[in-house]
């Protein structure tokens, strides 16, 4: 991944488990508070939620945590009130270590985000919150009781949560079956009505003039669930808040990458002016490997034997990273990161870094991607590499399997390919024809 990601952790609020998930380590803490639900297993790696998570673990460390009642969080002790969720992300910093941090609250995430802002201003370093309100508009009560009972009777079949994000094309089987176990693993149906409903009912208007901390408020003029009136008035009663906002036909889209306002937030929580990811994207070959077993082979090996073997493996991989003119960007613990500006070059060395380790007594599995990418000083990330790294996922034992991209890319270069059907890779919407390479050039 691009940034570092460390596993999922717990912290005990009263006789509560909260999980949450720390993304970069650069000097800016940052809570995340997620919308009205979450699920660590799956959202840092979805298309609609990832591509945030990982342009904030690039200027800090970022914290995301389910809720309780939703996610991996406890779940069987309620949802509670917006003072005790207030306190899980205390729990949550106090696990982590922050003495404070900025605070970033989405949809509705930030109620919750103004209570713990205003009962712990000491801890707060900043506070932003795009798409919420402060309390919900009554105008809008006869649609909100709709949506609650739309998506309570859709949950769990990928069209429940299809009502808060815009964009998801439902008439794909494979997308729509992510979203359904994205909602079965966040949430109940039962518990998803409740969330709900106190969503509704949440009012923290009396607390906005307590507010201390320095406030951005972010709002798509085009929400159709929340109605920038809501984020305007929250913006007006919070001293000193900033309001921003661009006409924009969603409440949260589909593709995360298209999200307005990412620059504008790392800007504010940075001090400096974000630097456009535009200017960093480029087309590349992405190259994935991974060794086969090699939890099991590190067993065997011992510690010390095992170090030696990754370093030698680490070099025969730099080594025809180099040999067919691309670029080495990390190791991943059991594999590598490399790019090229060729995808059959970009072939060619994954099979010659495969014939490497193979002598040694290994074998190594290995997939290919072009796509756009992003330069992000000396790592790399976007779309591209994730697709790169689901490819490989699905190749077996010894095997180099690319996108249709790379195949039809390489039409005439010598390279041969056999079919290996129609996948889903897990966070990419759609499904993808894969390829696997039997010889290279």
């Amino acid at each position: 991944m691009p940034v570092t990601r460390s596993s999922v952790r717990y912290a005990q609020s009263g006789d509560l488990s909260v999980a949450f998930q720390v993304f970069g380590d650069g000097p800016v803490n940052i809570i995340v508070v997620p919308g009205f639900i979450s699920n660590l297993d799956m959202m840092p790696d979805t298309y609609t939620f990832g591509p945030l998570l990982e342009r904030l673990g690039t200027i800090g460390q970022c914290v995301l945590f389910d809720k309780r009642g939703t996610g991996l969080s406890d779940r069987d002790l309620g949802f509670g009130s917006l003072e005790e969720r207030s306190d899980d992300i205390r729990a949550v910093m106090d696990e982590v270590g922050f003495e404070s941090a900025a605070i970033f609250g989405y949809s509705e995430g930030g109620p919750l985000s103004v209570v713990f802002a205003a009962t712990h201003p000491e801890r707060v370093d900043a506070l932003s919150i795009y798409g919420s309100y402060a309390s919900f508009p009554l105008s809008h009560e006869a649609t909100l009781q709709q949506l609650i009972e739309d998506t309570t009777e859709k949950w769990g079949s990928g069209h429940g949560i299809a009502n808060f994000i815009q964009g998801a094309p439902l008439d794909s089987e494979a997308a729509v079956a992510a979203l359904a176990r994205y909602e079965r693993g966040a949430a109940t149906p039962t518990k998803a009505r409740e969330i709900m409903q106190a969503a509704a009912d949440a009012d923290v208007n009396e607390l906005l003039g307590t507010v201390e901390a320095r406030t951005l408020v972010l709002h798509s003029t085009g929400d159709p669930l929340i109605p920038a009136e809501a984020g305007k008035k929250l913006a007006e009663g919070i001293p000193g808040a900033k309001y921003s906002e661009k006409d924009v036909p969603y409440h949260w889209p589909f593709d995360g990458r298209t999200l307005w306002f990412t620059d504008e937030l790392i800007e504010f929580l940075t001090g400096e002016r974000a630097r456009s990811p535009a200017g960093n994207r480029f087309l590349a070959t992405v190259v994935f490997t991974d060794i086969v077993s090699s939890t099991e082979e590190a067993a065997r090996q011992g510690d010390s034997d095992w170090t030696s073997l990754l370093t030698q493996l680490d070099q025969i991989a730099r080594d025809e990273v180099t040999r067919f003119d691309g670029e080495f960007v990390k190791t991943t613990g059991d594999g590598i990161l490399a790019v090229f500006d060729s995808p059959s070059r970009a072939v060619s060395a994954a099979h010659s870094i495969e014939d490497g380790i193979r002598a040694l007594g290994l074998m190594v599995r290995a997939g290919v991607h072009t796509g756009e990418i992003e330069k992000l000083g000396d790592d790399i990330g976007g779309i591209g590499v994730h697709i790169a790294s689901r490819v490989m996922s699905h190749a077996g034992d010894g095997e180099v399997w690319v996108s249709r991209t790379v195949r039809d890319l390489t039409t005439g270069s010598g390279l041969e390919f056999k079919g290996e059907g129609s996948h889903v890779l897990k966070g990419v919407p759609g499904e993808w024809e894969l390829y696997s390479s039997p010889n290279r050039r």
